[in-house]
This record gives structure tokens, sequence and C-alpha cells, in this order.
């Protein structure tokens, strides 16, 4: 500290042993350091959080600083800025005097600043023959410049975790995009395993996401989900190789039966009409015969088919109205109608939607339509409290009649068109 005695506050202010610390730690600055002083600036907000900083202490710091003649900070040209309340409250944006000495003493706190008060509180500057400063009174900022290096220190820290809980949010989105789509894919091609279970588990992990994020939190959530996704990935991979046996074996057998001469074309067995393709729009429907019939009669028994099907809209329309669908389709985008069905099939399990409630959907409004109900569902997220309850009331509506996928499509549509044009 450019006096090297202690100074004690003026007025009601007391002393305290942090105030006699940092004016310690202010007469440590060694010879000849020097530091810009809007990089450490900057650098003291990266730091806020772990100095303890409010936004608007900030405030007052540059405004301080703006007080201060020099870029560089020097303990050779003094530290000490004298600025008046009302030049202060001016380059402050306005802050009341009230709010000023408020922050003031966050600073000091902080243990960015010091006061040092002359003998009647005021804030000035004695000048000598020649007009140098020879004593000045206010704000000194060596506990600024005398910190420096663990200030900086600090924003790297600051810095390198923000980036980490970018890197960790990214790995954690491509992870759950990767589980859900190996799931969907598990459930189309009827892969042997407890799906339901894995799925659970993978909406467990996803509600445990918390709504302000740190690495800290993240970390095991997504340790947990890559060890999901290495699980689901083998049983994938066992399917494949089981796959690859079958099909060998089954090779070697018309292999075996071709090399007859006496083998009769007319004895193949006749290949059976799936259920599936004798209902209308041939909705997905359970792998097993018996549960697939009775989920027919049920639902037909529940809800009479519609005679005048809902009219399909095209394909470009519905990608422009709800963009984010392509996301998960096959490749990161959509090309046809197929793929957005499959995409339909990956949103549906993440918004948490029961494949019954889908298939009710696609059996009353046809492939197509429930798979752009859904797309429309994914883009008004924020404002669906229950997708599943909601597509099944829409459902219901369908089959009264009383619901038509055109004015949810085009709201949607123009809210996307530039200059809140009608799209199409």
């Amino acid at each position: 500290m450019e006096s090297g005695y202690v100074t004690t506050p003026f007025g009601r202010r007391a002393m305290s042993l942090g105030m006699l610390a940092n004016q310690q730690l202010a007469g440590t600055i060694e010879p000849g350091t020097t530091r810009n002083k809007w990089k450490l600036f900057r650098a003291v907000c990266e730091a806020r959080p772990l100095l303890g900083m409010t936004d608007r202490a900030l405030t007052v710091l540059d405004a301080l600083l703006t007080f201060y003649p020099d870029d560089e900070l020097s303990q050779a040209r003094g530290l000490v800025v004298f600025p008046s309340n009302a030049q202060l409250s001016l380059r402050a944006r306005g802050m009341t005097a009230a709010t000023l000495r408020r922050h003031l003493a966050v600073l000091v706190n902080a243990g960015l600043i010091l006061r040092k008060d002359s003998p009647n509180g005021k804030r000035y500057a004695r000048r000598d023959r020649v007009g140098e400063i020879d004593e000045a009174f206010g704000f000194s900022l060596a506990p600024l410049l005398a910190r420096a290096n663990e200030i900086e220190s600090l924003a790297a820290q600051v810095i390198a975790e923000r980036h980490l809980l970018r890197i960790t949010r990214d790995r954690l989105t491509i992870c759950r995009r990767d589980v859900a789509k190996l799931i969907a894919a598990a459930f189309e091609e009827a892969v042997p395993g407890d799906w339901g279970a894995i799925m659970d588990m993978y909406r467990a992990l996803v509600g445990r996401i918390p709504r302000v994020v740190t690495v800290q939190n993240l970390s095991p959530i997504l340790e947990e989900m890559t060890m999901l996704r290495s699980e689901i990935i083998n049983l994938l991979e066992m399917r494949v190789k089981t796959q690859k046996i079958d099909a060998s074996e089954s090779q070697n057998e018309r292999h075996k039966q071709n090399s007859n001469p006496n083998y009769n074309y007319e004895s193949e067995p006749r290949v059976e009409t799936p259920l599936v393709a004798c209902l209308p729009n041939r909705p997905e429907l359970p792998s097993e015969p018996a549960k697939a019939l009775q989920f027919r009669k049920t639902f037909y028994h529940e809800h009479p088919p519609m005679t005048k099907p809902l009219q399909s809209f095209p394909l470009a329309l519905v990608l422009q109205a709800c963009p984010q669908i392509a996301d998960y389709g096959p490749g990161g985008r959509i090309d046809s109608w197929r793929d957005l069905m499959a995409a339909a099939v990956v949103v549906r399990m993440m918004l948490g939607v029961s494949q019954s409630a889908h298939e009710e959907a696609s059996m009353a409004m046809g492939p197509e339509n429930a798979a752009t109900v859904i797309a429309c569902i994914l883009e008004r997220g924020g404002q669906i409290n229950s997708a599943g309850g909601y597509l099944r009331d829409l459902t219901r509506r369908t089959v009264r009649g009383e619901f038509a996928i055109g004015p949810m499509l085009m709201a949607l549509a123009r809210v996307r068109a530039p200059d809140g044009r009608q799209a199409g």
C-alpha cells in the first residue's frame, strides 16, 4: 500500500480484521508489477462466482476504473482514485447513492478495493509544487493489482469448467439420442429382451437431469447413460450375430434341398397374409397374433372406423412447420414419409407416449397423419403437459370427426414463415 501504514475508516464504519488483512495484502505488490486494467476487469468478470461478486458491484468497479488515468495499473503512478459521489453515480449508469454505498462495500469485502479515507471523509488529492499528486484519499485499487495472478487463475478455472460443462452436455445429448434411437430400433426389429425395463431406466435417467446443470451433477448421469448405451449395443450386436448364424444355416439347408433333383417347388409352404395388412392404414400392432387380434377387436368396438380418412399434407409442409423432428430421422434428416414415421417412433418414446396411444392414433388418422401430429407435439413441447394424453384426446376427436390436422399444422407453419406470412 502506498502509505506504508494501516488506515482506518472514517465515521461510524468499524475496522475489521478482514480490512487489516486486505491492507497487508495490498502492501505485497511486487515492484514493477503492472496489468492492463480492462483485461484484469474481464478476468474479474469471469471469476465473479468464485469472488462472491454481484453484477451491480462489477458495474461500480468498472466505473472506478474509468477514473484511473492510464490503461496500465502500476504502483509507481499511484493506485488511488477519488471521484465524487455525483461523478461515480453518473459513470455507474445512474446508480443511486445508497446503492453505490452498498456495492462499494461488496467490493471492499471481496478484497478488490480499499477505502483510504481522509480526515474529514472527503475524497481528494494533494498536489506538490509541480502539480504531481503527493497524496490522495478515496478508493485504492492496490488489492486488485496485488491479487492479479490469483484473479487470472480463478478466471482460467471458471473458463475451463464452463468448457468442460459444454462438452459434458454435448456428450449427454448425443448419448440420449443414441439410446432413444437404439431402443426404437430394438422395438422395430422385435429384438428379444426386456426393452420395457430398459426404456424405464432411460426415462429415469432423463428425469434426473436438473434444471440448473453443473459438471458435478451431470457427470454421474452421463456415466450411467453411457453404460446403458453399451448394454443396449451389446444386446443388438448379439442379435446381429444370431441373425448371421441363422442366415448361414438357412443357406446351407437350402443348398442341400436344391441339390435334390426331385425337389417339388409346389410343396413350398403358403405365405400367410400378416394380420396388420388386413387393417386400414396398416398400423403397427403387437408382434404376437393373439394380442394383435385382441387389440383390433377392442379398438374397433370402442372406436368405429371413419368412412372418410384424414387428408395427408405435403411432407415439405410438415417439415417446414415442424423442423425439430428432422433431428430424429435416420442420419439426422428426413427424406420420405417412411423416415418421418421412423422419427415419430423415437420421439413418441422420448415424450413418454405409450405404444398403444400411438397405434390408436395411427389407426384413426393414418400412419402419416399420426407421425405429423407427433411432430407437431414435439414442436409445441413446452405448451403440452402430457403428450400421451393429448394424443389420445386428438385420436378420440378424430374418430368423432371433430379434429383436423390442417389448422394446427398451418399455425406452426405461419410461425416459421418469414415475416409471419402463411407457409405453403
